[in-house]
């Protein structure tokens, strides 16, 4: 039987037209390699000088941004300023965000005269594994649709502190929009529709495939926050770039460094791009190791399963939920609110039904929770709800049709996943796609 393709380079925008549209790049490369000529000829830009004062200044006892995260060391982050020219052609626009690892910029590219964001990890932080898979993908030789849905790495460069003791290592990105974790709470509700669920879910099952299929290389770490709204025009950006001197950001300046409040995006109407390749792994076989943010973990990973890439197919199923719904489908918390593995498994087999045996026998684990004919053994009981019951906002066929959908991705057994490609062509995600 012949292999189903997807179709070729598909561009998928949220906004304003929720439906799906499909256009071929033609030519797209030779556009791209003549806009990036007519730059080189240009000279290079000034650096800007941006305001000395006019920002409102924060109370030094208060911790802001990345000071909030319980592990935060100051002298692991590198001391941005606005205004600061890294690697002799990123000039400092804004901050766009931060992490426990790694604080996120905007910067303009004075040598070809474009918007990029630069990613600045600690000093004591190792990327090594992230840069061997953006590295892998380069060699990657494809036309699969998937790429165009993944964010690509321009540049990797090191940056010594000014403390002249740590070197941070800086990866350059094409910028792109809010996440979807940031867009949901703007939403009525909180929540996506059933047509953006499904226009946001093309894009990324069309990356995993290609990362899954062509590129052998498992995510592991899909969340809404990994997932960004793409840009259409870099209005948006210029915008955020003139409101650092109409109105700079609040600060607080202390001795060493100046710590800056993050500065909003506006929301883009672009196609929404899988990031983040920090956690993912090279080889869709046989993984061993702690992965995936705690509450969207796969049963397998809690019970210390080997697994493959199926634990992205998972993943999926978590942001989908997340994405329609107003909670969690999973809490995985005690009441004390630690994170509880008897209480997240528990709350699985509400969901999934009982485990099959034959998956409780890949871990001596499965003993702490099950007995040896698969009954629940837990000290937790197993909550009285289905996944029916907690789904509340669909009815009728098209209720049985989004958990049937769901259940293709939430299932105990790995192997009984279907695969990205498989999912690309459920009826509920084709639904409406050639109206």
């Amino acid at each position: 039987m012949a292999k189903r393709r997807l179709f070729n380079r598909p561009t998928i925008s949220i906004f304003p037209n929720p439906r799906l549209s499909f256009h071929l790049n033609i030519a797209s490369s030779r556009i791209g390699l003549s806009k990036r000529a007519m730059a080189d000829l240009r000279s290079p830009s000034e650096p800007r000088v941006f305001p000395c004062s006019g920002w409102d200044i924060i109370d030094p006892s208060l911790k802001i941004e990345e000071e909030s995260i319980p592990s935060y060391k100051s002298e692991n982050f590198y001391p941005v300023r606005i205004g600061e020219v890294f690697n002799h052609r990123y000039q400092v626009l804004g901050k766009l965000g931060y992490g426990s690892s790694a604080t996120v910029w905007l910067c303009r590219d004075l040598l070809d005269h474009r918007y990029i964001a630069l990613k600045i990890y600690t000093a004591s932080k190792t990327v090594t594994r992230e840069i061997e898979i953006y590295n892998h993908l380069r060699t990657v030789k494809s036309s699969h649709a998937g790429q165009s849905c993944l964010r690509p790495l321009l540049e990797v460069f090191q940056a010594q502190n000014p403390d002249g003791h740590s070197i941070h290592t800086c990866l350059v990105h094409p910028p792109l929009g809010i996440s979807l974790g940031q867009l949901t709470p703007l939403l009525p509700d909180g929540v996506m529709s059933s047509v953006m669920v499904r226009t946001t879910i093309r894009n990324i099952l069309a990356a995993l495939d290609f990362l899954h299929t062509e590129a052998m290389v498992i995510h592991t770490d899909l969340q809404p926050n990994n997932i960004l709204l793409g840009i259409k025009d870099d209005s948006i950006l210029s915008q955020f770039e003139q409101a650092e001197f109409e109105a700079p950001a609040p600060r607080k300046i202390l001795d060493d460094r100046t710590i800056y409040i993050s500065r909003p995006l506006c929301i883009s109407y672009g196609t929404p791009v899988l990031c983040d390749l920090g956690e993912a792994r090279l080889g869709t076989d046989q993984q061993q190791g702690d992965i995936m943010p705690d509450i969207y973990r796969a049963p397998e990973v809690i019970l210390d399963m080997s697994w493959d890439s199926k634990v992205d197919i998972w993943n999926v199923g978590m942001v989908i939920w997340d994405l329609f719904e107003s909670r969690h489908l999973f809490r995985a918390r005690n009441p004390a609110r630690e994170l509880d593995d008897g209480y997240h498994l528990a709350e699985m087999q509400a969901v999934l039904g009982s485990p099959p045996v034959e998956f409780l026998a890949r871990s001596e684990r499965s003993l702490f929770f099950w007995d040896e004919n698969g009954n629940w053994k837990g000290a937790v009981p197993i909550p009285d709800y289905d996944l029916h019951t907690l789904e509340e906002r669909l009815e009728g066929d098209e209720k049985d049709d989004f958990l049937r959908f769901l259940r293709r991705m939430l299932c105990w057994l790995p192997e009984e996943r279907a695969s990205a490609k498989d999912l690309l062509f459920d009826p509920w995600l084709m639904h409406g796609l050639f109206k």
